[in-house]
């Protein structure tokens, strides 16, 4: 498959210049025919065939296989949930938490790393905020802030300035001082090559509904192995067991005790059909596309009057966030001529532009035309 392939296949694409894949990300005809085809087998034949809770648990078995194996993990180390938000508070509700214990967040998260940690404010728990500059964090600062804390969780890839921060540094500083690890990773993988392993983070959370350009509703959230040991999930059902009919339960192996009781298999079955086509297509082509157009914005952005460039001048994503007078109305203006962008809360005065490997030179020339 190439770009221009793929793009032949986003029906939205041939009314609208989209540049919001950060927020969410169109997806192909064959992801969404995929998710229906489900939806019918479950609820038209499998009760007559083999069964609808064996057809959906097939669904979500290979599913799984899927995406661990796109994240370079084992599928006893994933779990299937609904979103990143999802994932963070299913970690966040399985710790065991005492009044005292510390949470290191950065002031670049996304709500799904901000709001966890303000609910468990009422229950004794401290969180520190790290303070950044222009996406970025500083190293000494994080050692003194993880000291005595019990989890560190931060974003590997910042929706703010869209920054790739140093995870595996990051988790090291937090580990040598006996802090676990969550991370936020879902502007990554679909964008580029994603191995959680590499990390060393205890656990992480994605979705697939941003640059997999699968359907709403399937998240995943990784558990490294042995971390799971430490979780008592707050919520539990028949598949988070090995068997709910025994007198006394036993969770089932690995991030699986996270997995609760009946989902529809249809948005897990668009994801599958999302990381095939992501595979197809080959993240050097992925990259090598963003990098291409991300710069040529980049250098418009930075020759155009009344515009700041906030992410950095080189390369590090597709995300680009840069300053403009009054965002919402650039934003509502860019609508208005069928531009899809983004106002952001913070940085202050700043819209972000989200660049697929789907996008074309015209779409980033459409966008400069109104900066």
């Amino acid at each position: 498959m190439t770009p221009t392939e793929l793009r032949s296949e986003i029906p939205v694409l041939n009314r609208t210049t989209y540049m919001n894949t950060g927020a969410s990300g169109p997806s192909p005809t064959r992801v969404v025919e995929a998710a229906e085809s489900c939806l019918e087998r479950h609820e038209y034949e499998a009760s007559a065939a083999e069964g609808m809770y064996p057809m959906a648990f097939d669904v979500l078995d290979r599913t799984r296989e899927t995406v661990a194996d796109h994240l370079g993990a084992s599928a006893d180390e994933i779990a299937l949930t609904q979103s990143t938000t999802d994932g963070i508070n299913r970690i966040a509700a399985a710790l065991d938490w005492e009044e005292g214990d510390t949470v290191v967040r950065t002031d670049l998260e996304h709500s799904a790393g901000i709001l966890p940690w303000k609910r468990l404010e009422g229950h004794g728990v401290e969180t520190r905020t790290l303070a950044s500059e222009n996406g970025r964090l500083d190293t000494d600062a994080i050692k003194d802030a993880v000291a005595g804390a019990k989890l560190l969780c931060f974003s590997a890839l910042t929706w703010t300035h869209g920054t790739m921060l140093p995870v595996e540094e990051l988790t090291s500083i937090a580990h040598d001082a006996g802090a676990l690890v969550l991370v936020d990773a879902v502007q990554c993988p679909g964008q580029m090559a994603t191995d959680v392993t590499e990390w060393g983070a205890d656990f992480v959370a994605g979705a697939g509904h941003k640059w997999l350009l699968g359907p709403f509703g399937a998240g995943f959230c990784f558990v490294r192995d042995g971390a799971e040991t430490g979780l008592e999930p707050a919520h539990i059902g028949y598949r988070s067991v090995e068997d709910p009919d025994a007198d006394a339960f036993s969770y089932g192996p690995g991030a699986r005790r996270l997995e609760v009781g009946t989902v529809s298999p249809a948005p897990y079955a668009g994801l599958g059909e999302a990381i095939s086509v992501i595979e197809e297509l080959g993240y050097e082509t992925i990259e090598g596309r963003i990098r291409e157009l991300t710069a040529r914005l980049k250098d418009g952005l930075v020759a155009a009057d009344g515009v700041r460039l906030l992410s950095p001048r080189e390369y590090e994503s597709g995300l680009v966030t840069f300053e403009v007078d009054d965002p919402e109305l650039f934003v509502e203006r860019l609508a208005d001529e069928d531009v899809r962008i983004r106002p952001l809360p913070y940085p202050e005065n700043s819209v972000r532009a989200s660049v697929h490997v789907f996008n074309t030179e015209d779409d980033i020339d459409a966008l400069l035309e109104y900066v």
